[in-house]
């Protein structure tokens, strides 16, 4: 089944949409046809220009802007969307590293990185969970991290905060999943971009990952993409790595 045809166009948000990944995942979902909430906070700017660009090439998408660790912004910023009618795919993508080991890490750098993945994920799903559930539709999926499975030097706040999704996730898809709404987590091994480029060259990557190279940004959109598609509806409750066999 094509792509375009596995799915009626429907309005979908994206939180974090300003990085690499998350910019990827607003360009699938908009080439399927959907209607795209990019979300920024720091780089409404960059947000910005993805949107322009999407919508150069014939798409549909927005910037909106919230800071996601508010609960009560979020919660005003995303009613405010819901006025035009359910938001029934949702990609949690934001998330933030602030590395340190952990008998050195202040109380700042753990509260900051789990804010931003595990509540984060909390103000941007709840609001949208009882539009879903009167759609009889909805399409939830978080990104995680390959750190959340196997664990990283330096990142106990966030394969924390990451792994605390996998749990969150399942449960969830408990709740929901008889009123056709799917619950999974992605989670990405090295995948080239800002932050990979910066933390790793190409001899670590050929080392790290069995692949012997780093990921795509669009390797992960396009899984995201199908996860949020109407034949995807029995997929639910999983954590889906995207590692080149990293584990």
């Amino acid at each position: 089944m094509d792509e375009k045809t596995a799915t009626a166009p429907r309005r979908a948000l994206v939180t974090g949409a300003s990085g690499d990944i998350g910019s990827a995942i607003c360009r699938a979902l908009a080439a399927q046809g959907h209607l795209v909430y990019a979300h920024a906070h720091a780089n409404a700017s960059r947000a910005q220009a993805l949107v322009d660009e999407i919508v150069a090439a014939g798409g549909q998408a927005q910037v909106v802007t919230f800071d996601l660790t508010d609960g009560t912004a979020s919660r005003a910023a995303i009613e405010s969307l819901l006025d035009a009618g359910p938001i029934t795919l949702l990609v949690h993508n934001a998330g933030i590293h602030d590395d340190a080991p952990l008998a050195g890490m202040s109380d700042t750098q753990w509260h900051r990185v789990i804010d931003v993945s595990l509540h984060g994920f909390f103000h941007a799903t709840q609001p949208l969970l009882l539009p879903m559930a009167r759609a009889k539709f909805g399409r939830i999926v978080a990104l995680s991290s390959v750190a959340a499975v196997l664990g990283n030097r330096g990142q106990v706040n966030y394969a924390a905060a990451k792994a605390a999704l996998h749990g969150a996730a399942k449960s969830l898809a408990r709740e929901m999943a008889s009123r056709g709404i799917t619950v999974n987590v992605i989670a990405p091994g090295v995948i080239a971009g800002r932050m990979a480029d910066a933390a790793f060259d190409k001899a670590q990557i050929k080392q790290m990952v069995p692949a012997a190279r780093a990921g795509t940004p669009e390797e992960v959109a396009a899984l995201i993409a199908f996860l949020c598609s109407d034949v995807a509806g029995y997929i639910n409750g999983q954590v889906i790595g995207v590692n080149g066999a990293m584990c």
